[in-house]
């Protein structure tokens, strides 16, 4: 699975003690740094580096998340065919077993009607052959009643047999029915097992990046006092005419390509369109476009000079080997542009 961490957990239970530690430093002045400019910027750089480190955290959860509600809609589709069949399934037993009931009833009638006809034919004396052939006024009305009576016993003994086949076939098809039922309730349990598993994983990662989200937050209020209290320092010191710009915060270090997946050569295009994408998730940075007949969607990969994606939409112009990567802006989509890339699909 994904190495979750139960709630209640060690491990869960460290972080929102980390949570809680940082919440009690942003609370607390920093009494130790006094009014030295240099030592305030100087914990706002280790913030900032904090939070960037937590964004990059948040950004692959998010990307988890979107690959486990790809996998959860499937789950759960899953689950209501096979509900669906189990359902037909179960009818068409309760059918068979109606017609069975009626089959079994029509066999005794047939079976009463021709101990009675039999009786009629073999007991009774006024249907003895001689005396139909004596009591004849032709030879072809005695032929003819001769006939008669042996084709009522014979018609019976037909329908006797038709109807215990009938009945044989009913049991059989029973059976099967059974037997299918039985097979779709262990693939019924299966399935929702399954869905259950992929909703509580996506609802850890959910509260994981809740608490990354709540710790970036807390850090980027840190930020701001400590740069308040370094411009109030520098204002009460008369140092500088106007307190510095924050330096911007070193570029993070490229990606390393992962090892192992399997490599594929597309043909990549930036997008930038705001909105929903095809398996019902919000756009977001790490959101690929893709043809599902070439990559199943959810499917993670690494884009060369873009990062970590996911497979979470499509495009009516996106077919075979493309893919098409989201940025937040469309000038950084276009400064993509179109470019051939090996992607790593994992």
């Amino acid at each position: 699975m994904l190495g979750l961490v139960r709630a209640g957990s060690p491990r869960r239970r460290a972080r929102w003690a980390a949570g809680a530690a940082a919440l009690a430093a942003l609370l607390t002045p920093t009494a130790a740094l006094g009014d030295d400019p240099g030592s305030l910027r100087s914990e706002a750089e280790q913030l900032r580096a904090e939070n960037e480190g937590l964004a990059a955290r948040s950004q692959e959860v998010l990307l988890e998340l979107y690959s486990l509600e790809t996998r959860l809609s499937r789950a759960g589709k899953r689950l209501a065919e096979l509900e669906l069949r189990q359902a037909e399934v179960q009818q068409a037993e309760e059918a068979a077993r109606r017609q069975l009931e009626l089959a079994r009833a029509d066999v005794a009638e047939a079976e009463r009607r021709l101990a009675t006809r039999l009786q009629t034919l073999y007991v009774e004396g006024d249907v003895d052959p001689l005396a139909v052939l004596l009591g004849a006024e032709s030879l072809d009305d005695a032929l003819t009643a001769l006939d008669g009576l042996g084709r009522f016993a014979a018609d019976d003994g037909v329908i006797v047999t038709d109807v215990r086949a009938s009945r044989r076939a009913l049991q059989g098809s029973l059976q099967r029915l059974a037997e299918r039922r039985s097979q779709l309730r262990g693939l019924v349990a299966e399935a929702a097992t399954t869905r259950s598993a992929l909703a509580d994983a996506h609802g850890e990662r959910s509260a994981y990046l809740a608490d990354l989200r709540g710790q970036q937050a807390l850090n980027g209020g840190r930020i701001a006092r400590l740069a308040e209290q370094a411009a109030a320092a520098e204002a009460r010191s008369a140092q500088l005419a106007a307190a510095p710009a924050p330096p911007t915060a070193p570029a993070p270090a490229p990606t390393p390509t992962p090892q192992g997946g399997s490599r594929l050569t597309v043909s990549s295009t930036g997008y930038c369109l705001r909105g929903t994408t095809a398996t019902g998730i919000p756009t977001g940075w790490g959101v690929v476009a893709v043809d599902p007949a070439v990559i199943p969607l959810g499917t993670k990969m690494f884009v060369p000079g873009y990062g970590d994606g996911v497979a979470a939409d499509t495009g009516a112009a996106v077919r075979g080997a493309m893919i098409d990567v989201w940025f937040p802006s469309c000038a950084q989509a276009l400064e993509w542009g179109r470019r051939t890339v090996t992607i790593t699909l994992y």
